[in-house]
């Protein structure tokens, strides 16, 4: 597996106050809302913002499984760098992998399966060819040579 901290979509998160438990640490929770917000902002950077895309296409994008490690904890006031990279696509699926690390060392790791659905049925559908090939920019260097893996 290709590391989450040197590859794919990056962006930065500052803990605030309303991300902590009464001991200044990030209560684990937030962490996926913390993630949900690096995926909305990577369908951004991707040009296809959720406040467009999802009511436009009538597109659903839940997530479906979610698994983390936590490392080290976070405090109020940290700011971290979250990376994302794409484990894999399948045809209505998608494995996402994150790293959120903070002063140079992983805070927490965790893998997230999403799949595209229609809103109308809210069933699995497949991702669309204009999707699925954003997203492909960001396929783990072992899946970009080997999509099909």
């Amino acid at each position: 597996m290709a590391d989450p901290t040197t590859t794919g979509f990056l962006t930065r998160r500052t803990v605030r106050f309303a991300d902590c438990d009464p001991a200044g640490i990030v209560y684990f929770p937030r962490c996926f809302d913390m993630l949900n917000g690096v995926v909305e902002d990577w369908w951004a950077a991707m040009g296809f913002p959720w406040r467009v895309t999802i009511p436009e296409r009538r597109i659903g994008i839940p997530t479906v499984a979610m698994a983390a490690t936590f490392v080290a904890p976070s405090m109020l006031g940290d700011e971290l760098v979250c990376t994302l990279v794409v484990a894999r696509i399948g045809g209505a699926s998608l494995e996402l992998r994150h790293a959120v690390t903070g002063d140079g060392g992983l805070r927490f790791r965790a893998e997230q399966t999403l799949v595209c659905t229609d809103l109308t049925t809210h069933k699995a559908q497949p991702w669309p060819d204009d999707l699925r090939l954003a997203m492909t920019r960001f396929l783990e260097t072992d899946h970009a040579q080997h999509p099909s893996a």
